[in-house]
């Protein structure tokens, strides 16, 4: 059974891997899982790899998404990017870290999503 929260988490994976998409990139790897813990999206344009931190919220009652992506955070996400190109052996590439700060409002057919896109965020 899937939980209200982790469709909303879909749900702003979606609306960022749209944006990336119009902005011309191709989708390498989305949930990306490994012992460590899980990527959102990789992504890819030429010889850029983007490792995007998807945060999602409803409301701003915990903040802006963003702001959720800690010190701690950030430090896991660069392990889990180095695991993962050591193991597509992608190690020639230059690799940016986004956070894609995705705030849904409404509901049903008047469901909409407002992404901001925290290019080389660290």
């Amino acid at each position: 059974m899937v939980d209200a929260r982790s469709l909303l988490g879909a749900d702003g994976e979606r609306a960022a891997l749209d944006r990336y998409r119009e902005r011309g990139y191709v989708l390498v790897a989305r949930n990306w899982r490994c012992s460590i813990g899980e990527l959102d999206l990789v992504l890819r344009r030429g010889h850029l790899l983007v490792v995007c931190e998807v945060k999602t919220r409803r409301g701003t009652a915990h903040g802006a998404g963003f702001e959720a992506v800690d010190a701690r955070k950030r430090r896991k996400l660069r392990a889990l990017a180095e695991v993962f190109m050591l193991t597509h052996d992608l190690r020639t590439i230059s690799v940016r870290f986004d956070v894609a700060s995705v705030a849904v409002r409404g509901s049903g057919p008047d469901r909409r999503a407002t992404i901001e896109v925290f290019e080389d965020a660290f």
